[in-house]
């Protein structure tokens, strides 16, 4: 079997579900080519997609580590850190991404995921803004912008008040 194939095989495994015989497939292709980067990018995806986000990491950063402005890794990486809860080291990895392809709707979406959880709601909305100029019917901007907004109107609703002294 070809590594093409080899990789068409796992791809199809991913989509069938059957994700721990997909890795089996990229170890194999990682085993006679181990800087091959979609093999490294996309066991990152299956482990993640097992809720296994360190390890993904672990591939995004062999990928990164043979094309360090590899879009697809920086983007999965904020990914996975994001999920880990890791919200500034994500947003570090989407401005890279934008430093390479600064119109890339996803990853300005992404980071205004990161940046809505950091608290920076304005600046979460402008992401989401940016990134439907980019695409008017990115459903994950559209609908996190409305949240954002709804978040923002709310947190202006309740500002703390002073007590007075007795």
């Amino acid at each position: 079997m070809s590594k093409s194939s080899l990789l068409d095989e796992a791809y199809e495994l991913c989509e069938e579900g059957k994700y721990t015989l997909a890795l089996e497939y990229y170890d194999l292709i990682l085993f006679k080519d181990p800087k091959n980067i979609t093999a490294l990018i996309n066991k990152g995806v299956t482990l993640q997609t097992l809720g296994k986000h360190a390890k993904a990491i672990k591939c995004y950063d062999d990928a990164l580590s043979i094309e360090k402005n590899n879009l697809d890794a920086l983007v999965n990486k904020g990914s996975a850190l994001h999920t880990l809860g890791k919200y500034h080291d994500a947003i570090d990895c989407y401005d890279k991404a934008l430093k390479v392809q600064p119109k890339y709707a996803t990853a300005i979406a992404y980071k205004g995921l990161s940046l809505g959880e950091v608290g920076l709601l304005k600046d979460a909305i402008k992401c989401f803004n940016a990134a439907l100029k980019i695409d008017k019917k990115f459903d994950l901007a559209l609908d996190n912008k409305t949240i954002a907004l709804e978040l923002l109107k709310n947190n202006t609703k309740l500002k703390p008040k002073l007590l007075k002294k007795s």
